[in-house]
């Protein structure tokens, strides 16, 4: 058992590391993570439909949501396992959230990376990213599998 342990501890290090240099050779470091919540969450208080619905739910706790945002990307990159949230229970009844907001999510984040991503390898790993992360949330909240029912759908 403790050979299994240190086998599977041993894979999550090579992962890790793994991680770490695929970043590294793309320039990205925990600086630029920082750069990106901070530059991107600016950007998201002033648009004027999604400042609204973020600062709704998140007014007066958004340095607490900027550490857990540097923390999640910061993870997602470098498969650090530093964030341990739960991202749709977290999104789950947020005021004003439809399936609508995350295409101009998405588009600001792209504006956002089209202004600070060291390359165009770096934006297109965020951006693929992001749309991956964008698309589990719209299915986890949104989506109903009974609309799916061909019985239910008109000939």
């Amino acid at each position: 058992m403790n050979t299994e342990i240190q086998g599977r501890a041993a894979q999550v290090a090579a992962i890790r590391e793994r991680a770490e240099a695929d970043m590294r050779a793309m320039g990205v470091d925990a600086a630029f993570i920082d750069l990106l919540v901070e530059t991107f969450y600016a950007r998201v208080l002033k648009h004027p439909i999604l400042g609204p619905v973020f600062d709704a739910k998140l007014s007066g706790r958004w340095p607490e949501h900027m550490a857990k945002m540097k923390s999640f990307w910061s993870s997602v990159a470098f498969r650090s396992g530093a964030y341990g949230g739960k991202p749709v229970q977290a999104h789950t009844g947020v005021a004003d959230l439809t399936p609508a907001l995350f295409p101009q999510w998405l588009a600001l984040f792209s504006d956002t990376l089209d202004d600070i991503a060291p390359n165009a390898e770096a934006k297109a790993w965020f951006m693929a990213t992001a749309e991956r992360i964008a698309k589990s949330l719209t299915l986890s909240l949104f989506y109903n599998p009974a609309l799916d029912d061909p019985q239910r759908k008109p000939a």
